[in-house]
């Protein structure tokens, strides 16, 4: 028996395949038809008609930061807001499993400091339940909430488990450690993990400053934990690097290890300005490796990494002049009304502190680069004509009045936003490459993570926005791929093989989009976490419907109230 008929929709069905008009049966949580369009008779079920709507796959996310948020929000925001329907996290090495009960307050700082979420949220919302991996996945299994939720195990909380003070602080693994750390991995895959994470950029530090657990394991420690999880036979080695040195220090290792395990390995991929052209050597790399057969891939972001600057956030310009740290501890209202005070105000415009230089190198050189958010739909790709620095210049405006009244518009929400990732060319055309490479998957929205700087868990409706539909400064990517970058593609990495594309037999995790609408509420901070813990967010606005194994989560951008989500148990 039919439960729901999906009729006349613009489907693009995630394979990659020609979008096509057609029809959509959905039986209990399967999609059980695909037919071409006024072809499946309703027969008693629901009717939809998707006339002039776009019909996709659920989105999958490959890489998010949910370990903690996932135990007190049932929505899973703002994922659920953009069409996501599957989330995978315990990326980067971070995560809350193993854990000793002495160690949870170490773990919360170490996620508040790598990540930006606030601790005074993680201590009010999560409730520990859980020792080991397993029963942290039982803890997850218990809670329905919108979408489904993998998760990974993550190197941090496993070194410090095993290793206690010595794992915390980067020593080097005993071959017992080793063999404890490999039969911890391979037991949280069996219960369900659908890999393992770990960190190796300096830029990935604790509350404290202290590096990552495993930022300097040695080759023996990773290929300890790949041989493991290469026994149990599932599972993505997920990494982020340093960046600038992918080439010569990783790549020798993540060759010999998946060339000896078998284990797929994913790397993240990003272009720091340090080091620009170092993505063309991946890239190379990756094409060498796929020649040989090595499950090597790389993991690249849809757009710039940057950070959207605001008053109300946990970092911006102004917090390094002491003119603006007189006032920064007043509630808000006071404080602007101080920074509006003419001599503080010029101070702030005109006058460099005595801090040996930093102010001018870390705030005024780069203005250039930072550049005025006006209205929802953030620019991303910005020209350098309408940086702060060209603005000032063209209409003779000191560029540091422009970043203090921008900053204190809107009653301290007003942003500014300043890339360090994949802006080196000042365009997107080294994202545009990167991700039209064979071996590279979508990924690093990190949704749920850096709360007071970065708003990027909307990444499924900026690819369908700026990729498929409006941008102007070269070429777009077409819809079918843009779409199945982050559905089929991505439900594969991790072996979700069950999901991902619009056909029959495969779960009924789809939207209804309207395409002319899509776009973006206005982003804002909100004090929503718990403990009024702050984020950045941003809604999306043109989802008609998401259904989530059949059962329909979101209606016209709003949730209906069902949770249908459950945790995913391995791949299938």
């Amino acid at each position: 028996m039919v439960d729901l008929v999906i009729r006349n929709a613009d489907l693009v069905d995630g394979s990659g395949r020609a979008r096509r008009p057609a029809d959509i049966a959905v039986t209990g949580a399967l999609i059980s038809a695909v037919e071409p369009a006024g072809t499946i008779a309703p027969n008693g079920a629901r009717v939809i008609d998707a006339e002039g709507r776009l019909v996709t796959p659920g989105f999958v996310d490959a890489h998010t930061h949910y370990d903690a948020q996932v135990t007190w929000d049932p929505q899973v925001t703002p994922s659920s807001w953009h069409g996501v329907t599957t989330v995978v996290m315990g990326n980067c090495g971070v995560g809350f499993a193993p854990a000793a009960p002495d160690r949870h307050d170490w773990l919360i700082d170490l996620m508040e400091g790598v990540e930006d979420i606030p601790g005074s949220a993680l201590t009010e919302g999560m409730r520990w339940g859980w020792t080991s991996f397993p029963e942290y996945l039982d803890v997850v299994d218990s809670m329905a909430r919108m979408v489904d939720v993998g998760a990974q195990i993550a190197h941090g909380p496993l070194r410090a488990f095993v290793m206690g003070e010595r794992g915390a602080a980067n020593e080097e693994a005993t071959a017992d450690d080793r063999e404890q750390m490999a039969a911890l991995v391979a037991e949280a895959l069996v219960a369900g993990a659908l890999g393992f994470s770990t960190s190796r950029t300096p830029l990935h530090r604790s509350k404290a400053g202290e590096l990552v657990p495993g930022t300097t394991a040695g080759v023996e420690e990773l290929a300890a934990i790949a041989s493991a999880m290469a026994r149990v036979g599932h599972g993505v080695f997920q990494f982020a690097p340093d960046h600038a040195l992918v080439p010569s220090k990783e790549w020798p290792w993540m060759v010999e290890l998946a060339r000896t395990t078998g284990v797929p390995v994913c790397v993240n991929l990003n272009q720091p300005d340090s080091a620009p052209e170092v993505w063309r050597e991946v890239l190379a790399l990756l094409d060498e490796a796929s020649a040989e057969g090595l499950p090597i891939l790389a993991q690249v972001a849809g757009r710039s990494i940057g950070i959207l600057y605001c008053l109300h956030g946990s970092i911006h310009p102004l917090l390094f002049h002491p003119a603006y740290a007189e006032v920064a501890d007043l509630p808000m209202t006071e404080r602007l009304k101080a920074l509006a005070e003419p001599d503080r105000r010029h101070r702030l415009i005109h006058e460099d502190p005595d801090d040996g230089g930093l102010f001018h190198r870390v705030v005024t050189d780069k203005l250039e680069r930072m550049w005025a958010v006006e209205g929802a739909d953030i620019d991303y790709e910005p020209t350098a004509e309408t940086s702060l620095a060209a603005v000032a210049a063209a209409t003779g405006v000191p560029a540091r009045q422009l970043l203090v009244d921008q900053l204190t518009s809107a009653d301290g929400h007003g942003m500014v936003y300043a890339p360090f990732f994949n802006y080196a060319y000042g365009d997107l055309s080294m994202t545009y490459q990167a991700l039209g490479h064979p071996r590279t998957r979508l990924g690093l929205s990190d949704a749920g993570a850096h709360c007071g700087a970065i708003c990027d868990g909307g990444m499924p409706t900026f690819m369908l926005t700026h990729w498929a539909r409006d941008r102007t400064r070269g070429p777009r990517i077409p819809l079918e791929l843009v779409v199945h970058t982050q559905t089929r593609q991505t439900a594969e990495l991790y072996g979700l093989g069950d999901r991902g594309v619009v056909a029959p037999g495969m779960r009924a995790d789809l939207n209804l989009i309207d395409l002319d609408r899509l776009g973006f509420d206005v982003p804002r901070m909100a004090f929503d976490l718990p403990a009024g813990g702050r984020r950045l967010v941003q809604r999306g606005r043109g989802y008609d419907a998401t259904f989530v194994a059949g059962v329909q989560t979101v209606d016209h951008d709003e949730p209906t109230g069902e949770l249908p989500g459950r945790l995913i148990r391995g791949p299938r």
